[in-house]
């Protein structure tokens, strides 16, 4: 059976917009039941953006309030001449002539759905220039009128594994630093207080440095 372009986030749509059961989803994507009731649970596909197979057409909302009405009915793919990304060998990426008009569109997706991406593994990821995507950024590029944001997998500029991948080292470096910088307050938090400490042992020391010598103590109550 012929799988969705986008398995993971075809399924991510589905949970997110559809009656379906887990059952059906897992069939429909290629994907395990207990996978795709960990993404209805939040547990997996964080930062995933869905994509609908209806858009893509590769299923009709005939076809998906049929199996929603049957839970044993099982969705079926309108057959697509869309190319599937071919896996490519370690190395620099190559993107043929014909799509490197589509670097734009993909570059504008990733910004606006994955801005924790950085330029470099935008850049890896779509065999572009760190100047390529800046353009695109601050809306300089010479096309940028007509840039319209369109995601990579579907324009076959990258697989979906790829982009997951991206995604996920890009999330743990986010992570990573947000617990690096919990880990400096901290310790500031720490530094700040023992000078405190310091400074009010010094303060006493010097109080009683300058108290006078000999001086009669305070009588006590009585005497």
């Amino acid at each position: 059976m012929a799988l969705p372009l986008m398995p993971k986030a075809t399924a991510v749509w589905l949970v997110e917009n559809t009656a379906l059961s887990f059952e059906q989803i897992a069939d429909y994507t290629g994907m395990h039941e207990l996978e795709i009731q960990a993404i209805a649970d939040g547990e997996v596909a964080i930062g995933i953006v869905g994509v609908s197979p209806v858009t893509g057409g590769q299923l009709t909302t005939a076809e998906i309030a049929r199996c929603e009405a049957d839970p044993d009915a099982r969705l079926k793919m309108i057959k697509t001449d869309i190319p599937l990304p071919k896996a490519r060998a370690k190395g620099a990426r190559y993107t043929p002539v014909s799509k490197r008009q589509d670097r734009p569109d993909a570059i504008s997706w990733i910004l606006k759905h994955h801005p924790e991406l950085t330029d470099a593994q935008i850049s890896r990821l779509l065999g572009t220039t760190k100047a390529t995507i800046a353009s695109v950024r601050d809306r300089t590029h010479w096309n940028a009128a007509n840039i319209k944001p369109s995601n990579p997998v579907t324009l076959g500029l990258c697989t979906e594994a790829d982009l997951e991948k991206a995604v996920v080292l890009a999330q743990r470096r986010v992570n990573n630093a947000i617990k690096a910088e919990e880990r400096k307050k901290r310790r500031e938090a720490r530094e700040a207080a023992a000078a405190n400490a310091t400074a009010e042992q010094a303060d006493a020391a010097t109080a009683a440095e300058a108290a006078p010598i000999g001086s009669d103590p305070v009588p006590s109550a009585g005497t």
